[in-house]
């Protein structure tokens, strides 16, 4: 079978090396998606063991699309029976992008027209109560190739669960891991987050050290589908709980200046399992003091969009670039949406990514070597 796992713009290398490390076979690699290979359990497996990813799809086909006659066409070709049954609901919904057929609208309507045709021929049947499971088809029309789809996630991945609450302006999980990830998080060294937030980053980062499978506790739309064999689900839990390392000594250090958000990182924490490896604490990230140990430090402070006018964020990334500078020899990672980080920060970037936080293009800055070297 293959898959499209897709994730926000600038993870798509980390994610599949996700793929990889769980067995399957990549096969193609675009902005925001990964299409790879794998066997029907490797559905349940993705969804509960994949951190970056935001949706994983069963891909159903491809095909060229230059026209109406020709979408219309490729979807009912497709063999939607193997999966869709006589009562299941199956809507449509999708992107067109960089194609002769851009509106999304009609679009659908040619896809849900085909695949009434495909079933109904199947079937025998002309009317669909549409009562049963729910098989969301999404089309993805690039550059005048078509590709269906049916989403296995339902709920987004990076929704992990364990953050009902969260500050002003919250990290998306699976942006947090990529961060963590980026880091390379050992035991051995302090992870520390001097504007925690909600605690998104630091709780990722204990459970990339712990490897606890994001999406354990949770439901996902397959869950429902008669063309599944239901047992996988519970196999592929199973499996993530034994690659657990429990017994990991973690220590994590998120703080913040708002005692408010420190609370709901505390509890977010408890959601995750993760509360006794991360030490929350109110602290002014202007003012922090490198503790004697190896450390990283790594942040998302605030870019002046939404929390704090542009003036004010420009003279925060001034001070925290002065006492960011006494950790040396730590390394740094900074993500701003800011163009002009590195000219308050007081220095250039060793190193820069092109990430996004949602829709708000930001760069993840970092910092390795002592200024001047």
């Amino acid at each position: 079978m293959e898959f499209v796992a897709t994730c926000l713009f600038g993870l798509e290398k980390q994610l599949g090396e996700e793929i990889d490390a769980l067995g399957c076979q990549r096969l193609h690699t675009m902005d925001g998606r990964v299409t790879f290979r794998g066997e029907a359990a490797d559905i349940a497996r993705a969804n509960v063991r994949l951190r970056l990813a935001e949706r994983v799809y069963i891909k159903l086909g491809s095909f060229p699309a230059r026209s109406f006659t020709e979408l219309f066409d490729g979807v009912r070709a497709l063999p939607l029976e193997d999966f869709i049954g006589p009562d299941d609901a199956f809507p449509v919904k999708g992107h067109a992008i960089k194609s002769t057929l851009f509106s999304v609208p009609d679009c659908q309507s040619i896809v849900k027209k085909a695949a009434v045709e495909r079933l109904s021929a199947a079937y025998g049947i002309k009317w669909f109560a549409e009562e049963g499971a729910k098989y969301q088809i999404e089309f993805f029309i690039f550059k005048d190739e078509a590709t269906l789809m049916i989403d296995t996630s339902g709920v987004a991945l990076h929704k992990r669960g364990y953050r009902p609450a969260a500050g002003a302006a919250p990290l998306r999980e699976t942006l947090g891991a990529a961060l963590a990830l980026t880091t390379r998080p050992r035991a051995d060294t302090l992870l520390w987050d001097p504007f925690c937030g909600s605690g998104t980053i630091v709780i990722e980062a204990a459970m990339i050290l712990r490897n606890m499978a994001p999406g354990l506790g949770r439901q996902f739309a397959a869950m429902e589908f008669d063309c599944l064999d239901h047992r996988m689900w519970q196999t592929a839990v199973e499996e993530a709980r034994a690659m657990e390392k429990r017994e990991e000594p973690v220590e994590l250090w998120g703080s913040d200046i708002d005692e408010k958000v420190l609370q709901y990182a505390r509890e977010n924490a408890e959601r995750a399992g993760v509360s006794d490896c991360i030490r929350f604490f109110r602290a002014d990230a202007r003012r922090i003091e490198k503790p004697d140990r190896r450390g990283t430090l790594i942040c998302n402070p605030p870019y002046g969009e939404r929390m704090m006018e542009l003036r004010e964020v420009e003279a925060l990334y001034r001070e925290i670039g002065r006492t960011f500078a006494r950790f040396v020899p730590w390394q740094v990672y900074v993500l701003t949406s800011h163009p002009q980080l590195e000219r308050f920060y007081g220095r250039r970037a060793d190193k820069k990514k092109r990430l996004y936080n949602g829709m708000i293009p930001c760069d993840l800055y970092q910092f390795f070597r002592p200024a001047g070297k």
